[in-house]
C-alpha cells in the first residue's frame, strides 16, 4: 500500500509542475511574446466567454449591444483569475504531499488537506498575504522564493498589460471617431472624400488622409499585439473595426474609380492611399484567420445581380456627392462603376464575415450601401459646410 501512495504523490507533483509551466507559458505568449494566435489556452477561454455573451444578450433586443460591450472587460478579469488560480493550483499540487514534512504550520499541528495546500501555495505567490505555513527544507525555501518572484512579476506584468490594452483600445476608438467626424457623422466614404477635398483641393486634406493611414497601420499592429482587443465591442458602430475598415476600403475604392484620372492621378497613385488599403486588408485578414477560423479568400467573389444593383445605387450617390463638393469625377460613370465593383469584390466578403461575427447589422456598418435613403435625405454639400 505505501508504494502506490508514493507513486500518486509523485504524479501529483508532476501534474503541478506541468500545470505551472503551461500557465507561465500562456502568460509569456500572451503578455510578453504578444502575437495573435500564439497563446495556449487563453484564446479558448476568451472565445467561450464571447459565445456565452452572445447567448446571454439575445433576449435584450435593441439593447444587445450594451450587454455585449461588457464582454471585453469580463474576459480580461477572467483571464487574470484563471492565470492566478492556475499558478496557485500548480504550486498546491507540488506542496500537498509535503504538508507536515517539508512545509509545516507555524503553530500547532499541520493540516494536510488539499485546501490547506492551496492556501499555502496562494500565500507563497503573494496572492493572499502572510502565510501560516513555513518551509522547513532548502528545497521548499527555494520554491517559496521562486513562487514569490513569479507572483510579483506576473501581477506587475498583468497590470502593465491592462494599461497597454486600454491605450491600444483608445487608439482604435480614436481612429473610428476620426472617420466618423470627418464623414460628418455619416460613416460614408464619399462624404469623407468630399470633406477632404472641397472644390477639388486635396492639398490640406491629404495630410488628414496620411494621418488616417498611419492610424490604420497602428490599429492593425495593436490587434496583432493584443488580440484580446477583438472582443471589445461597443454599442456605437463607428467604434467597430468592421466599420473602420469599410470606410477605409470604400474611400480607396471611390478615389480609384470615381475621381477624374487627369486631375487626381497623383492622389490615386500616392503611397498614402495604398497604405489605407493595405493596412485595412492586413487587419481584416488577420482577424479572419485568427478569430473566425477560416482561410480568407484570396480570389475575389463575383457579386450577384442584386448586390451589383445595390452597389450601383451607392456608387452613383457617391458620384453625385463628390460633384456637389466641386470634385471632378470620371467622365464615364459606367467604366468607373465597373472599376468600383472590381475593387469592392476584393474586400466586401471580409467585411461581411467580420461584421456578422460581432453581431452588427449591415446598415449599421455600411449605411450608404444598405440605407441609401439616408444619403438622399442629406442637405446639399454647400449647406452642410455652412451649418457646421
Amino acid at each position: 500500500m505505501p508504494a502506490p501512495l508514493k507513486t500518486m504523490e509523485f504524479v501529483e507533483q508532476i501534474v503541478g509542475v506541468v500545470l505551472t509551466a503551461v500557465v507561465l507559458l500562456d502568460i509569456f505568449l500572451t503578455v510578453l511574446y504578444a502575437r495573435a494566435g500564439t497563446a495556449l489556452f487563453s484564446p479558448f477561454v476568451s472565445r467561450a466567454i464571447w459565445q456565452m455573451f452572445r447567448l446571454i444578450s439575445r433576449p435584450f433586443g435593441r439593447n444587445r449591444g450594451k450587454v455585449l460591450s461588457f464582454c471585453g472587460p469580463v474576459i480580461l478579469v477572467v483571464l487574470i483569475f484563471v492565470w492566478a488560480a492556475g499558478l496557485a493550483l500548480g504550486s498546491a499540487l507540488v506542496m500537498h504531499p509535503h504538508l507536515g514534512g517539508g512545509i509545516r504550520a507555524s503553530e500547532g499541528p499541520t493540516p494536510r488537506d488539499f485546501m490547506s495546500a492551496l492556501y499555502a501555495a496562494a500565500c507563497s505567490l503573494s496572492f493572499v498575504g502572510s502565510s501560516d505555513f513555513k518551509p522547513q527544507s532548502a528545497a521548499f525555501q527555494a520554491l517559496y522564493m521562486f513562487n514569490s518572484l513569479v507572483g510579483m512579476s506576473v501581477m506587475s506584468m498583468l497590470l502593465t498589460y491592462i494599461m497597454q490594452i486600454y491605450n491600444a483600445l483608445k487608439s482604435r476608438n480614436a481612429l473610428g471617431l476620426a472617420l466618423q467626424t470627418l464623414s460628418d457623422e455619416t460613416g460614408d466614404a464619399a462624404e469623407l472624400i468630399a470633406g477632404l477635398g472641397p472644390q477639388g483641393e486635396f492639398s490640406s486634406g491629404f495630410s488628414n488622409l496620411s494621418s488616417l493611414a498611419s492610424s490604420a497601420s497602428e490599429v492593425k499592429e495593436s490587434h496583432h499585439f493584443y488580440p484580446l482587443l477583438f472582443y471589445f465591442r461597443f454599442a456605437e458602430p463607428y467604434y467597430a473595426v468592421s466599420q473602420t475598415a469599410t470606410v477605409l476600403f470604400d474611400s480607396v475604392s471611390l478615389l480609384k474609380s470615381a475621381l477624374s484620372e487627369e486631375d487626381y492621378k497623383w492622389l490615386k497613385e500616392s503611397a498614402t492611399v495604398a497604405q489605407c488599403w493595405r493596412a485595412a486588408m492586413l487587419l481584416v485578414v488577420m482577424l479572419e484567420e485568427v478569430f473566425l477560423h477560416g482561410q480568407p479568400a484570396q480570389v475575389r467573389s463575383a457579386a450577384d445581380a442584386g448586390t451589383r444593383e445595390r452597389w450601383r445605387t451607392r456608387y452613383m450617390a457617391a458620384l453625385d456627392r463628390l460633384q456637389q463638393a466641386g470634385i471632378k469625377t470620371i467622365a464615364d460613370p459606367d467604366t468607373g462603376f465597373e472599376r468600383y465593383v472590381s475593387l469592392r469584390e476584393r474586400w466586401d466578403g471580409h467585411i461581411t464575415k467580420l461584421r456578422a461575427s460581432m453581431l452588427y447589422e449591415p446598415e449599421e456598418i455600411d449605411p450608404p450601401t444598405y440605407s441609401p435613403e439616408l444619403v438622399r435625405a442629406r442637405p446639399p454639400f454647400e449647406r452642410r459646410l455652412r451649418d457646421v
